[in-house]
């Protein structure tokens, strides 16, 4: 049912226009929601059948001024505005797409480094453990995942494909091949027991040392860290291969210097969790007596 045009702007005020019961209402009043026809700016009261709505009426529900069981522009079913839908339905689409985007090329990376743990074990300790051929492909497959632990991460942050899965199996991968290098030259005698003993235990110890201060804040990585994970790389690969002669001698200060990087960032990392912790409870404390105060 469509409204009887209203007369042009700048007419009589006393312009009347049928009602819904064949009566006739006064013309549009500033403040009404504007039936069609009305000059911008108007809105109509609803009183009157026009169906129209003018710009300044857009988003509100009008009073009576549409068909019955309509619902008008701007307006979702419930009172629910269309912004307020679309802001809904985009973190809706947001989560579909992070739970989708499990499977991207960060997480493949991470996945392909877990894969290659037990392929590097069988490699390395590969007829006898002492073969210069198998430990050459061993050192591939370190390599590979030593490399991929670098494109990962930084893949991952540079085109938002971080994820739960990611976040939990990137430092696993990490450790895991790691681990299974330091423990498998321990076992054929080329690197000492208590070496490797230091490694991982830093590694496992910084790392329930974050999950315990979680609550207060992230450690973040420090240089010396990155440092640190690049020279056990190095030293680790250097002693996977069957090197001799001078080789030999410098894969020796390498690991030397790794095995410092590893327990000066583990003191350091110590000491920055007692400091988050410490702020942390200070400013609990502060909050609490700004509530009670």
């Amino acid at each position: 049912m469509t409204g009887v045009p209203a007369s042009a702007a700048g007419g009589s005020s006393g312009a009347r226009r049928a009602g819904p019961r064949g009566t006739s209402g006064p013309a549009a009043e500033p403040g009404e929601c504007p039936s069609a026809g009305t000059a911008p700016g108007l809105t109509g009261s609803g009183r009157g059948a026009g169906t129209g709505t003018g710009e300044a009426g857009r988003g509100e529900a009008g009073r009576g001024g549409t068909e019955p069981g309509t619902v008008q522009r701007g307006v979702a079913p419930g009172g629910a505005t269309e912004g307020g839908a679309a802001g809904r339905g985009g973190k809706i689409a947001a989560a579909a797409v992070n739970q989708a985007s499990v499977w991207n090329v960060a997480n493949l990376l991470t996945m392909l480094r877990l894969l290659l743990v037990p392929a590097f074990v069988a490699l390395m300790l590969g007829n006898g453990g002492y073969d210069p051929a198998w430990r050459s492909f061993a050192w591939a497959a370190f390599a590979v995942a030593m490399i991929t632990d670098l494109f990962d991460g930084h893949l991952a942050r540079t085109y938002n494909l971080v994820t739960d899965f990611g976040k939990i199996a990137d430092p696993i991968a990490d450790k895991a091949i790691m681990g299974a290098a330091l423990i498998c030259l321990s076992a054929l005698g080329d690197l000492p027991w208590w070496v490797t003993a230091v490694i991982l235990g830093r590694e496992l110890g910084i790392t329930v040392l974050r999950f315990v201060v979680i609550r207060y804040g992230v450690i973040p990585a420090s240089r010396g860290g990155k440092l640190k994970t690049l020279t056990q790389g190095v030293a680790v690969g250097m002693y996977v291969l069957a090197l001799t002669g001078p080789l030999a001698t410098l894969r020796f200060w390498v690991m030397a210097a790794a095995v410092v990087l590893t327990v000066v960032t583990g003191l350091d990392y110590v000491k920055q969790a007692i400091v988050l912790r410490r702020r942390g409870i200070a400013e609990r404390r502060a909050a609490l007596k700004e509530t009670d105060g």
